[in-house]
């Protein structure tokens, strides 16, 4: 049975000539452009509701700031009552929680290099540095040949785009 071929290009507006190409890609960038405006437009107006967002926003964070660090100060002050002589770390109060929770240790490291040196100076490698193996794609694409003999490596094309670019002028001075 053969196999059915496909069609390219139906229900789409095929140009059938120089000329209608000319005006496709002329209608292309003149869309583009009104998309950039409602992009434009868009932008304009979400920046305008952050603004009004945070001028309303930031002095009732600051409140919440201020009750959270005074509530802290007096649950310090009264910690073991509130926490049963240290047994709970969380005490329940009519309107809400408070808790105190301990955060994971976590490592700093400054200047690596010598962070490095000194781990092996000290016969720590094994225990404290990692080698991490993988592999160089980069010089894979460079010995295609070599590379494609190994088992489970593909070097495929890098395929083909079809790019319209509308030619545009920029105002002088004009930002994009």
């Amino acid at each position: 049975m053969a196999k059915k071929a496909k069609t390219l290009g139906v229900n789409l507006p095929v140009p059938q000539s120089t000329e209608e190409a000319t005006t496709a890609i002329a209608d292309i960038g003149a869309l583009n452009r009104e998309i950039g405006r409602f992009n434009a437009d868009a932008n304009d107006r979400i920046a305008e509701i952050n603004k009004v967002l945070a001028d309303k926003v930031l002095p009732l964070q600051e409140r919440v700031t201020a009750l959270t660090e005074g509530l802290k100060v007096w649950a310090e002050a009264h910690r073991a009552s509130l926490t049963n002589g240290g047994k709970v770390k969380f005490a329940n109060l009519v309107t809400g929680t408070i808790s105190w929770r301990n955060l994971p240790p976590k490592v700093s490291l400054r200047k690596v290099d010598d962070v490095i040196t000194a781990i092996k100076q000290m016969g720590l490698g094994k225990k404290f540095l990692r080698t991490k193996e993988e592999v160089d794609k980069e010089a894979m694409l460079k010995e295609a040949d070599r590379a494609r003999t190994v088992a489970g490596v593909t070097i495929g094309s890098a395929g083909e785009e079809f790019i319209v670019e509308p030619f545009e002028v920029d105002a002088p001075g004009a930002q994009a």
